[in-house]
């Protein structure tokens, strides 16, 4: 897991003609690098349903996921160009740059983690790239989580839905014979 960044932890810069946000600290861009090239072969064989960046409180409770739900057309194998993505890619990533009002503030004492959700687990003998996912204990919230669309992405080799999941407000309802 990666301390929450400070102010300054990351940087403006050019992707795709879009300004977009890069860590400057090399060890967590590399942490986010290897994470999202570590789990491609597993997207690339339709085997992650999701993807997920989510921010703990100091008593390790998830308090804001941001969810990439995954589905990938694997009739296509390789043969997607990045050109191919690169207009519903841009559209995408405008509407993750401007989606920053929809998020809670964070105290600097959280932190966050990249967490994958498989649709079946990969076999480690058959792939050296599954020993380098950990099988996480995430603890989940006791209601579903109040959740805010931010952008589908809908091209015919992938389709992306991002939104963020918040604890949810309502409390628990009582079992029955409970009070």
């Amino acid at each position: 897991m990666v301390n929450l960044w400070v102010k300054g932890a990351f940087e403006r810069r050019r992707y795709m003609n879009l300004v977009v946000q890069r860590a400057r600290h090399p060890q967590i861009r590399d942490y986010i690098h290897y994470a999202v090239f570590g789990l491609l072969p597993f997207i690339q064989k339709g085997m992650v349903e999701r993807a997920a960046v989510i921010f703990f409180n100091t008593d390790s409770i998830p308090v804001e996921r941001f969810v990439f739900k995954l589905a990938v057309n694997l009739s296509y194998g390789s043969k997607v160009e990045e050109a191919d993505l690169e207009f519903s890619l841009r559209s995408f990533l405008i509407k993750l740059s401007v989606s920053e009002s929809l998020t809670k503030v964070l105290p600097r004492d959280y932190r966050w983690e990249i967490t994958a959700y498989f649709r079946s687990l990969p076999k480690a003998s058959a792939n050296k790239d599954v020993e380098q996912w950990i099988p996480t204990d995430t603890r989940q919230w006791e209601q579903p989580p109040l959740l805010i669309p931010i952008k589908s992405m809908s091209s015919k080799p992938l389709c992306v839905h991002l939104y963020i999941e918040h604890p949810s407000l309502s409390k628990p309802k009582p079992q029955s014979g409970e009070v």
